[in-house]
């Protein structure tokens, strides 16, 4: 199972921006950078990491603190305009959205000539970095890489990394050898010109060298690092206890194992070297370290991001099974929900969720932490229940259901948006609102070469006609027993990266009423291609009915009918032999035609 390394308490404490404070002042530095990531710039970090949490509270998956020595700021997107406020304290720090304006020019705006402004590289991309510097440089300041960071100084009983065994990940799922993988990429490396290219983003690292682990939350990685050659061979940095019996051979001969703390070590050896790094994740500190040890940096893309986006054919494969079983669990869950979960609290929810899934033997663990909101509650994006927050499931609402399992042959992400007993005509309407987006996603047909930053406008155009909107993107990538949110492409106004098929894409648009409700419809998609040539199209993989209790069906129209209709008949036929008694009556009503 994944999540190992329990979770420290984090409780919270007014006090420590104001130590972190005094603690600039002796360094002299006017300010310093806290954003939440480690060395590796995933998602899901290790709680050592979990700086920006243990400096000001805020749980959020995404965040930047800038910390002056009188006023701290911590810059949020739409998911978390809500969540910041209410886990932070205010008389020591402010909550900003992350564009208005945004933390660069914000700070820019207050430093003076001669400043230091103080920043981790260990922590810190390349780019990332270089704005920074640039920016302060416009205003007169100066950026400077600490070689300790003062948090942890700070921080007296930060947990220590984690330990998780890590084992194969079969070739049944993975599809591809890790030795074909590795000398796929490292033609792509001498095609750069480069000899070798130096990898810290852990999916990256466990879906080219076919491991998995346990390390961080949700997701199985393992804390590494990887050099990997033009030739194809590659040097793995990592903590070679974790290893479990067998998996040297499964690696072979092509990939040397060292010591994690020998990755500096590692660096020197590329002394003379072309090197590829990727900007955007690979961390100002080994950047430093190659040019230190004389190797001649290079910039260029992870190469493994694009083909790890791009799922063969068992990936694809494993993944529908998972989310076949996926479906029946949540349909044995959500007929349970009907008969049993009025009143219960959202913690309660939670467990049974989790109890329904576990029943699985492939199931290895949550995608990410669990959305489960009661009416208010649904409205924050990210909304994280806890026993102070936890509200029961109450009639006359909806509860929002944000969730999705890790299984050994796939992973899954999921939103329902649950009717409790007979709800207002306005929450109806919302609903139909946000289906008839979701269904212009789940039909669109594009050319290739279409970025995600076209699709994104067919999941808002009726809920603009309406004046209305979400404050977060339409879909994620998501990986193959890896990440539940993976790169590059995305469902987004922001994402021009081109939809190619085999990719895994969320399609989740919502609306959101602060202190009513929150309404959030997700399956996952595949791309594909089209009958039309030079056209993709997606395939639906998630199967769960979408709730026909809060569709206001007057909304749609004749050819979204159809596609519920088609949908729930997909669902029903791949569903119903896994399922008996009460679930499957219930399967049963929810799948018929509207």
């Amino acid at each position: 199972m994944l999540s190992e390394v329990p979770e420290p308490s984090f409780e919270p404490d007014a006090g420590r921006i104001p130590a972190l404070q005094k603690r600039l002042a002796k360094l002299k530095l006017a300010a310093f950078l806290v954003p939440r990531s480690d060395e590796h710039q995933g998602e899901y970090i290790v709680a050592r990491a979990e700086r920006l949490k243990w400096l000001t509270g805020f749980s959020g998956s995404a965040g930047f603190v800038v910390v002056l020595r009188k006023q701290a700021a911590l810059f949020v997107d739409g998911r978390y305009t809500l969540q910041a406020p209410a886990e932070t304290d205010a008389s020591v720090i402010e909550c900003r959205h992350f564009k208005k304006p945004p933390a660069i020019e914000w700070l820019a705006a207050k430093v003076k000539a001669g400043d230091r402004v103080g920043y981790d590289p260990r922590i810190t991309p390349v780019s990332e970095a270089e704005r920074w510097r640039d920016a302060m440089a416009k205003a007169g300041a100066e950026l400077v890489a600490l070689d300790d960071n003062p948090i942890d100084q700070l921080w007296t009983d930060q947990p220590d990394d984690p330990f998780a065994s890590v084992h194969a990940h079969p070739l049944a799922f993975a599809g591809e050898k890790s030795a074909d993988k590795r000398a796929r990429l490292g033609e792509e490396v001498a095609r750069r010109g480069a000899k070798a290219t130096v990898l810290n983003q852990l999916d990256s690292i466990a879906w080219i060298l076919n491991v998995r682990g346990g390390d961080t939350p949700s997701t199985p990685l393992v804390q590494s690092f990887l050099v990997l050659s033009s030739d194809g061979h590659a040097t793995w940095f990592v903590d070679q206890r974790k290893l479990t019996a067998g998996l040297a051979h499964h690696l072979g001969n092509g990939v040397t194992i060292r010591p994690i703390e020998a990755f500096a070590d590692g660096l020197k050896d590329l002394a003379g070297e072309t090197v590829s790094i990727e900007p955007d994740t690979s961390t100002a500190w080994i950047e430093a370290q190659l040019k230190a040890a004389g190797a001649k940096v290079m910039r260029g893309a992870d190469p493994s991001v694009l083909p790890k986006a791009r799922k063969n054919h068992a990936e694809l494969a494993g993944t529908r099974k998972a989310h076949i079983r996926d479906g029946a669990a949540m349909v044995r869950f959500l007929a349970w929900f009907d008969a049993e979960a009025l009143g219960l609290s959202e913690l309660q929810v939670m467990a049974k969720l989790e109890e329904t899934r576990g029943e699985d033997p492939m199931y290895r663990g949550s995608s990410f932490t669990t959305i489960a909101g009661s009416g208010p509650n649904g409205a924050i994006v990210h909304y994280r229940a806890t026993e102070a927050t936890a509200r029961p499931v109450e009639a006359g609402t909806f509860f929002l259901l944000d969730s999705g399992g890790q299984y050994g042959d796939g992973t899954t992400d999921i939103t329902r948006t649950i009717p409790v007993g007979r709800l207002p005509r306005e929450l109806k309407r919302h609903f139909t609102l946000v289906l008839k987006g979701h269904i212009a996603v789940a039909t669109a047909r594009f050319p290739k070469g279409t970025g995600g930053i076209a699709i994104d406008g067919f999941a808002r155009r009726h809920l603009w006609a309406n004046g209305l909107d979400f404050d977060h993107g339409t879909g994620h990538g998501v990986g193959s027993y890896l990440g539940v949110h993976e790169g590059p492409a995305r469902i987004s106004p922001l994402s021009q990266v081109p939809l190619e098929p085999g990719m895994i894409l969320s399609n989740e648009p919502g609306y959101y009423k602060t202190s009513s409700h929150g309404i959030r419809i997700e399956n996952l998609l595949v791309v594909r291609e089209a009958a039309a040539e030079g056209f993709l199209e997606f395939e639906t993989i998630t199967l769960c009915p979408i709730d026909r209790r809060a569709i206001d069906v007057g909304l749609l129209d004749p050819a979204e009918r159809e596609w519920i209709d088609g949908y729930h008949a997909r669902v029903a036929k791949a569903l119903a032999r896994q399922l008996e008694g009460p679930a499957l009556a219930w399967l049963k009503r929810m799948t018929k035609p509207l």
